[in-house]
């Protein structure tokens, strides 16, 4: 015979069997998760963290030390025209000729890194800085580009021979590259593509590294080369208004200063319009050729707006910019 299964005791009181919770079932806000934000995805395919809106970034307290500057217009911000437009005179592209550095090992050196490594030292002659003081690893380096590998990787396409000799210029480390071994650099490094934003990102990370200790100063780098592909820029002319202007510039950043915060913005501000009044369309360059113009001014707070592919962001430099009275020029009408 198949085993019996014990019969279940009764409960001493017969009025607790059937019992049930007394909580109601219903649905509760208390404890639930929060809706995503109007007018974006809750989630984004393959991940797992929620697409929130873009936030301030800021609290980085930095001091721009000095900020070097060369454009197609000549060596520093004194050199920009009134009005880049009419000086340009009908030129699509205003060229920036390669520096003549000495060495042998610049020999072979694009002309985008020799702009980088003069723009470089620029930054530390108006910083009051030689080359041993930067040397090492409490260096940090940031560099932005928008076209500025554009001319190398057109020269490799385009060679006939002797193509692995241009190979390594076609990656855009190419540039930091050349600055770090010309200065000594051992320190943390980053790379951005990209115009405008790209560079008040990149302003953002240097005051990043430089408030984790990682560095006790950044230099934020920017160089922008185009006549190599005059025909491609003239070929997509509506993405960037003329003239294209070449540029490279470099700022250095140290601790000190109130702070230094990065948003998004829905216009251009007055300095913004400065720039691109003086100096032309010069992508990364924009917002660095916008601070030496602010050291220059005298300004302690500084509103960097700029935008690239449809963002649009705002770098506002609250008391990091040193007083240069004794240098102090009035901007040209």
């Amino acid at each position: 015979m198949p085993a019996r299964v014990p019969p279940r005791p009764r409960a001493p009181d017969a009025g607790l069997r059937g019992a049930r919770p007394g909580v109601r079932p219903r649905l509760r806000a208390a404890g639930a998760a929060r809706p995503a934000p109007a007018r974006q995805p809750q989630h984004l395919r393959g991940l797992r963290r929620l697409q929130r809106r873009a936030r301030p970034r800021g609290g980085r307290r930095v001091r721009v030390a000095g900020v070097g500057v060369l454009t197609g217009w000549g060596d520093g911000v004194d050199a920009l025209p009134a009005d880049a437009g009419a000086a340009a005179a009908g030129r699509r592209i205003v060229p920036l000729p390669a520096p003549a550095l000495p060495g042998e090992r610049f020999r072979r050196a694009t002309r985008e890194c020799l702009l980088g490594v003069a723009a470089a030292s620029a930054a530390l002659r108006d910083a009051g800085l030689d080359r041993e003081a930067v040397r090492g690893e409490r260096t940090a380096l940031v560099y932005v580009t928008a076209a500025a590998y554009g001319a190398s990787n057109r020269r490799f396409i385009e060679a006939e021979a002797g193509g692995a000799l241009h190979f390594p210029y076609t990656a855009p480390s190419a540039v930091p590259a050349e600055v770090t071994i010309d200065l000594g650099l051992t320190g943390r490094y980053v790379i951005l593509i990209g115009g405008a934003v790209a560079t008040l990102d990149a302003l953002w990370q240097a005051g990043r590294l430089l408030e984790e200790d990682a560095c006790e100063r950044a230099l934020v780098l920017a160089v922008e080369t185009f006549d190599e592909c005059a025909d491609l820029h003239a070929r997509a002319r509506w993405l960037a208004p003329r003239p294209l202007v070449e540029a490279a510039a470099c700022a250095v950043l140290v601790r000190g200063g109130r702070g230094l915060a990065v948003s998004p913005a829905g216009a251009a501000s007055s300095l913004e319009a400065m720039v691109r009044r003086r100096a032309g369309e010069t992508l990364a360059c924009a917002p660095l050729i916008g601070l030496a113009l602010a050291r220059r001014t005298g300004d302690h707070v500084v509103s960097l707006t700029g935008e690239w592919r449809g963002r649009r962001a705002r770098g506002v430099v609250d008391g990091a910019v040193e007083d240069v009275g004794a240098r102090r020029v009035a901007a040209p009408q």
